[in-house]
């Protein structure tokens, strides 16, 4: 009965969208835009017809198809940074056109632009609340210790909040970071973050494509609630051999990509790791030696990325992309207290993520194009605490005392999708698309190893597993949506996804709308406004307070429900001139059955883990105001943010509505670029913040008991979340000196992170001092400390391009 719900859905708008198709004498123009240097596809190039006012964009693969009444046509063909191409012809048959685009004999010109589906004018657009950033952009911008991080660039828009100082998670709206489907080649990644959360997993060097949409979904997103980011992958240059790398004070980086067959296949492979703990090892080791000890400690983390495609014939090609990286941090040692005693330590904490995927691109016809993709990723989170003593008497062991405890749990994920683009007229532009993903969870399991030996004689042992066993799920949607041009003044996005999870005899399906609306005003000012609903499957379990990627990801059953949301927005955007683009929007978003911890649980628990969860709702409303210099030398934006966040759970704060952790009622960024000559790039970034909201006691009394033997403090809490830390600003600065010798370019980049040492808020505890009253008298008073994390830090890093 569901299955013929969505058929018939999809029926009815097929034919409404063939009615709209009139009997009248058309052709199609379609083929690939590239870039002529690399070979690479251009996502977004615009075509456009200056006779008819009709035109397009390339898709993800750089595909295009245009379908023009039988006439004289004049295409132009453009792509921010690159020289753009004119042609005129008569059109009286269908045709197969590549277009190839060269660099523009400038300076790096980049652009932040509000995403198209159809142009790339800001008015022009029906979708709304899609920001793309250019890598070129990202690249320039200034950077913690000089490490070039994508998500905390994306943490500068409005709308768009960090965790905390230095952090890389994204809290879009109101939501938390589960709730942010994030794509690398069309690949979920689940977990982001290196370095406990300062950096991200993702390599720029490796990147040509970043674009992050925060409302208005179409159809063909799902699975999450509160936005999507997709990253895609460089494809590799299929035209010559080219190579760029840096060396920074975190890590090193190093990429390479070139043709396996000129003009037909190509790969790029991307690494990067950090060298702190090979700098540091012989400093530890001797360390370690003063103290009579033996071992080793340190942390690092890499990641690497690697892609090649195929290009089959002009119909066919054919991608094969993969991702690995991990953490590890490691502290063992070995005490000697004398020639028959040996102590030993033992602690190794881990996460990391792999991704693949292989992509067929297949084009049926000028106006049908497929692609079809089979993905797999896995992540695991392990840690591993053991410590052990052992005493020998001639060689022989004669007591021992053995304990190690490793608690590991992660998500495995095979998936296959089919989807299209079907484009029978410039006012319309159909996708249409399916897709099933087999999930594996693992809940959290320990294994316990024991071993106690007393003269020779064992004692005690024990080696078990606790915990929960792997629980498989299958969840599957499916789309359709057409983006049509109602008038000149009018265009609309409409379209339905929907999406179904099976869990052993639990089974969950839900149909989601969603519609976006631009109305053009007299003045061209856009009127803006769209409506969505999302459901999200994959439940998401972490304790807010820790800075380790203590993460469960775990399926719902039939105690734990999915999560649900929907969100309203409207706003105008307008294109000021001279580079300018100014977008206003408002937004209400709700969302039912989001899960979190109960009071005083957490996940080193051997309980099932469905006991340790409630479920409640959360509300988020604000105001987003975004202008953009877009082009010049100079570039930037302005981003302000006027926002509230909320959460209600029955067993929380007596069921009354209280803030989110990250709820910031005014949030403001200020990004400039500046291309002062061909050799001297110049940026800074500030931003200020409302501070995180946290739980502290409004009074604490004391209590004797036993006579007076025993003595105990009691705090009382009015509410949660009924404290504000001081309100977060900072200042980062950056000079990039480049030089360009043949083939060959250096840049060396100087920066300073947090310009005026601002001491911003980290945590807060409550501590206990001597301090004197008004009388004049020393008393002992708790008080309240606030402790920092980063004080101003220069960096500087050197980077190079061949």
């Amino acid at each position: 009965m569901k299955n013929s719900t969505l058929l018939c859905i999809a029926t009815l708008l097929l034919i409404i969208i063939s009615q709209k198709i009139i009997a009248q004498e058309y052709y199609t123009i379609s083929g690939y835009i590239t870039n002529a240097e690399s070979g690479e596809s251009l996502i977004s190039a615009n075509v456009f017809d200056g006779k008819t006012k009709s035109g397009t964009v390339s898709n993800l693969y750089g595909f295009y198809s245009v379908t023009l009444p039988k006439d004289s046509v004049y295409l132009s063909i453009s792509y921010i940074g690159f020289e753009a191409q004119s042609l005129a012809l008569y059109l009286d048959k269908d045709i197969d056109l590549n277009i190839s685009l060269s660099n523009a004999n400038t300076f790096d010109v980049v652009e932040i632009t509000a995403a198209s589906s159809t142009d790339s004018n800001i008015e022009e657009s029906t979708q709304m609340s899609t920001v793309v950033v250019p890598i070129q952009q990202i690249k320039k911008m200034p950077a913690l210790l000089g490490e070039v991080d994508v998500l905390k660039s994306l943490q500068l828009l409005p709308g768009v909040q960090s965790g905390g100082e230095g952090q890389s998670g994204l809290y879009v709206r109101g939501g938390s970071p589960d709730q942010n489907l994030i794509l690398l080649d069309g690949v979920p990644v689940y977990n982001v973050n290196h370095l406990f959360g300062f950096f991200s997993v993702f390599n720029a060097d490796a990147i040509k494509d970043v674009k992050l949409t925060k409302g208005g979904f179409p159809a063909r997103y799902g699975g999450r609630l509160s936005s999507v980011l997709e990253i895609n992958m460089k494809e590799g240059n299929n035209q010559k051999i080219s190579g760029a790398g840096s060396i920074g004070l975190i890590s090193s980086k190093l990429s390479l990509e070139g043709p396996i067959i000129k003009n037909k296949a190509s790969f790029i492979v991307t690494g990067r790791r950090t060298y702190i703990d090979l700098i540091a090892r012989p400093f530890v080791k001797r360390s370690f030696e003063r103290e009579g000890l033996k071992g080793n400690t340190g942390y690092y983390f890499y990641d690497l990325n690697a892609k090649v495609n195929y290009k089959i014939s002009d119909n066919d090609r054919l991608y094969l992309s993969a991702y690995s990286g991990d953490d590890r941090f490691y502290a063992n040692t070995e005490t000697n207290d004398s020639d028959t005693d040996i102590e030993k330590l033992e602690t190794n904490l881990g996460w990391g993520n792999f991704t693949s995927a292989f992509r067929w691109n297949h084009k049926w016809s000028n106006k049908l194009f497929s692609n079809l993709t089979a993905t797999y990723s896995k992540y695991k989170f392990s840690t591993l605490v053991g410590s052990g003593y052992e005493e020998f008497e001639q060689g022989e062991l004669v007591n021992k005392d053995f304990y190690k405890a490793d608690y590991s749990s992660g998500i495995n994920d095979i998936a296959l999708k089919y989807d299209f683009d079907f484009i029978p007229k410039p006012n319309h532009y159909v996708k249409f698309g399916a897709q099933a993903i087999r999930h594996s969870f693992n809940p959290g399991i320990f294994n316990l190893k024991i071993e106690s030996i007393y003269e020779g004689e064992t004692e005690f042992e024990l080696d078990t597993l606790l915990g929960q066993s792997t629980v498989k799920a299958l969840e599957y949607n499916a789309f359709i949506e057409d983006d049509f041009k109602i008038s000149e003044s009018t265009k609309i996005n409409f379209g339905v996804h929907a999406s179904g999870f099976s869990l052993d005899n639990t089974d969950y399906f839900s149909v989601q709308p969603r519609i976006s609306i631009r109305q053009l005003l007299a003045n061209k000012m856009a009127l803006k406004a769209s409506f969505s609903t999302m459901r999200q499957y994959v439940q998401f379990l972490t304790n807010e307070g820790l800075g380790l990627p203590t993460d469960l990801w775990l399926p719902t059953t039939e105690r734990v429900l999915p999560q649900d949301s929907w969100q309203a927005a409207a706003g105008i955007a307008k294109n000021l001139g001279s580079g300018y683009e100014l977008s206003v929007e408002a937004y209400y978003k709700w969302m039912k059955n989001i899960i979190s911890y109960k009071e005083g649980a957490s996940f080193f628990s051997l309980n099932p883990w469905e006991d340790l969860v409630t479920q409640g709702d959360g509300r988020s409303y604000g105001l987003e105001v975004f202008l953009q210099k877009k082009k010049g030398k100079f570039t930037g934006w302005l981003g302000y943010t006027l926002s509230k966040s909320e959460r209600r759970f029955e067993d929380k704060n007596l069921g009354d509505w209280y803030p989110f952790k990250y709820d910031r009622t005014h949030d403001v960024s200020v990004v400039g670029v500046y291309e002062l000559s061909d050799k001297i790039n110049l940026s800074a970034t500030w931003v200020y913040g409302t501070g995180n909201a946290v739980t502290l006691a409004n009074s604490s009394a004391s209590f004797t008991t036993n006579g007076g033997d025993f003595f105990s403090w009691y705090d009382y809490f009015n509410e949660r979340n009924n404290f504000r830390y001081n309100a977060y600003h900072r200042l980062d600065v950056n000079v990039d000196f480049i030089k360009n010798r043949g083939n060959f370019k250096r840049v060396w980049s100087i920066g300073v992170y947090n310009a005026y040492s601002r001491n911003n808020p980290f945590y807060l505890n409550p501590e206990n001092e001597n301090v004197v009253n008004s009388e004049g008298v020393e008393e002992r008073k708790t008080v309240l400390k606030q402790y920092s994390l980063f004080p101003i830090i220069p960096s500087i890093s050197y980077r190079f391009e061949f």
